[in-house]
């Protein structure tokens, strides 16, 4: 019984330390042996190569009531540097009750299209709805709250040259006005995923895409998808399941907003999490490792051992409790010390959300409000909760 107590009480320190750096390590171990391998780059014919043209692609842009920010984004994609005969730029209006529609509207003259829900459904249903109307080959994924350079498109679509490829995610970087200083460890835990991604790669494909650009075959996209849960992460396991690799594609960069505050960044993780579980139980035959081999280590790694790490801390103390009734002096002490830490992480959360504290503090905090979301989530998940209606992350 103690053994099985003490296996608790352990249990939320080895997740973490595999989830977040033992898999890492093994990946560019892996890495490594395969060096032979070429780079995704260098597995694509370049279509701008004589006799070679580039695909045609349709640019999916769901929006609910995007006003303040859809025209820049308009804008934006407009600029891309792409041949415009082979692009199309489709607004999906959820419903929208501001001047989304219009805003869109305002630009069909120049190629821009607009389709617009009859009811409020979610982003996904968004997509869904959209779907069948997109005629072109590769379907390019983004939303409203973000910026694409004019070079980021083409290394993108270069990647689909490879038949094997059936989607291709564009590299966050998290950005933030330079008046802005709430909510700053979001950076460093964006190019830290970004470097799993790459990693993966490198070693056979990523388990998730980047929600904010990606691009996806037709052949994968078309198909209705559950209106509550994550497409962008289920399009690396739709694409698993039909035979293709998903890659992470370094060079095309999209500029991600840091959300203004660190309460809205701790509800967004509470709603990607919980989608990303039911996600992940939804297509759960992935992880099964005999039939789908390094895929399963990588999705169990890369997704479930994090997620895991929340939960795993109220079995750890139940643990330390048993061996606390026991007589342990020891477990007694670590009580303690948990709840003193407990105290000071909602602490550091509260410091954090007002922009004002020390860098420690605030990525002390994020880390704290991080798994305070996932444990969040995963009673929404196990209870059965879902959100199948969108809301936006709204970013500056």
């Amino acid at each position: 019984m103690t053994a099985l107590l003490v296996a608790l009480v352990a249990l939320p320190p080895v997740l973490f330390v595999y989830a977040y750096f033992g898999y890492p390590l093994v990946l560019r171990v892996l890495g490594a042996l395969q060096a032979q391998r070429r780079a995704v780059s260098d597995l694509s014919e370049d279509p701008d190569a004589p006799g070679r043209e580039w695909p045609s692609v349709s640019i999916s842009l769901p929006a609910y009531n995007e006003e303040a920010r859809l025209k820049g984004t308009l804008e934006a994609l407009l600029e891309l540097d792409y041949p415009r005969d082979r692009l199309e730029i489709v607004v999906v209006s959820d419903a929208s009750s501001d001047a989304t529609d219009a805003i869109a509207g305002s630009y069909a003259d120049r190629g821009v299209r607009l389709l617009r829900l009859p009811e409020r459904g979610g982003k996904v249903a968004a997509e869904n709805f959209a779907a069948p109307q997109l005629a072109n080959e590769i379907i390019v994924n983004t939303d409203a709250t973000i910026r694409i350079p004019p070079p980021a498109l083409k290394p993108l679509v270069r990647a689909f040259a490879d038949p094997r490829v059936g989607v291709a995610s564009g590299r966050d970087v998290s950005v933030s006005s330079v008046d802005v200083e709430a909510n700053q460890a979001e950076s460093g835990y964006v190019g830290y995923e970004m470097s799993i991604r790459a990693l993966e790669t490198r070693v056979g494909g990523i388990v998730g895409a980047s929600g904010c650009f990606y691009g996806i075959r037709r052949q994968l996209h078309e198909p209705p998808f559950p209106p509550h849960l994550s497409r962008d992460f289920a399009s690396c396991l739709i694409a698993r399941e039909q035979g293709f690799r998903s890659v992470s594609v370094d060079e095309a960069i999209c500029y991600v907003p840091r959300t203004a505050s660190l309460e809205r960044e701790y509800g967004r993780k509470v709603r990607t999490m919980a989608r990303g579980l039911a996600t992940l139980n939804y297509k759960r035959t992935l992880l099964n490792p005999f039939r789908y081999g390094l895929f399963a280590w990588m999705l169990w790694s890369h997704k479930l051992a994090r997620w895991l790490v929340p939960l795993s801390v109220p079995i750890a103390v139940l643990g330390l409790v048993g061996l606390a009734l026991a007589g342990s002096r020891v477990a007694g002490g670590l009580l303690i010390v948990t709840a003193v830490g407990t105290a000071a992480g909602f602490a550091a959360m509260r410091w954090a959300e007002t922009g004002n504290a020390p860098g420690l503090v605030s990525s002390t905090g994020y880390a704290f409000a991080a798994n305070v979301a996932g444990l969040v989530a995963w009673g929404r998940f196990l209870s059965g909760g879902s959100q199948a209606v969108w809301e936006p992350t709204r970013r500056t």
